[in-house]
């Protein structure tokens, strides 16, 4: 049990939980597969270098754009599994002011229980999509966008 869910936001808070009332991993892959059918479209023109997440083994694209003082993110990934970690991480950030998604530490990752059945290339690439979201966050938040 972590300290960090209760200063997580509300909708990301509901999805770790969701994530750790399930012991069994394949169940953990159901419900990532359930949030990859989920996650909208991305447009092909949005699958660009500058949108591409770094340290990723599948090609990994996420936007954002702020809309009335809040993030909003679209992603999209190669892989089921990976699509369903954008899905989730879109889930829980979106709607978020930049200063709110930039105090979120990742020790939510580990709360989850993803990581143990995760690869640890899967695992860090989860890692590596949060910091980007992160990062578009930080761009709005310093006036600065990419």
């Amino acid at each position: 049990m972590s300290s960090t869910e209760t200063s997580l936001p509300s909708k990301l808070a509901k999805i770790v939980e969701r994530f750790k009332r399930r012991s069994n991993p394949k169940q953990k892959y159901e419900q990532l597969l359930w949030y990859a059918k989920k996650l909208p479209d991305m447009p092909e023109t949005a699958k660009t270098e500058e949108n591409k997440v770094k340290g990723c083994v599948s090609q990994v694209y996420i936007t954002a754009s702020l809309d009335d003082g809040r993030v909003c993110y679209q992603g999209d990934s190669d892989a089921q599994l990976v699509k369903g970690l954008v899905a989730f991480l879109i889930e829980g950030l979106n709607n978020l002011t930049p200063e709110e998604i930039i105090a979120i530490e990742p020790d939510f990752i580990e709360d989850t229980g993803l990581k143990v059945s995760l690869t640890p290339s899967r695992a860090n690439g989860f890692f590596n999509i949060f910091q980007m979201m992160k990062k578009k966050a930080l761009g709005f938040h310093l006036g600065t966008t990419e």
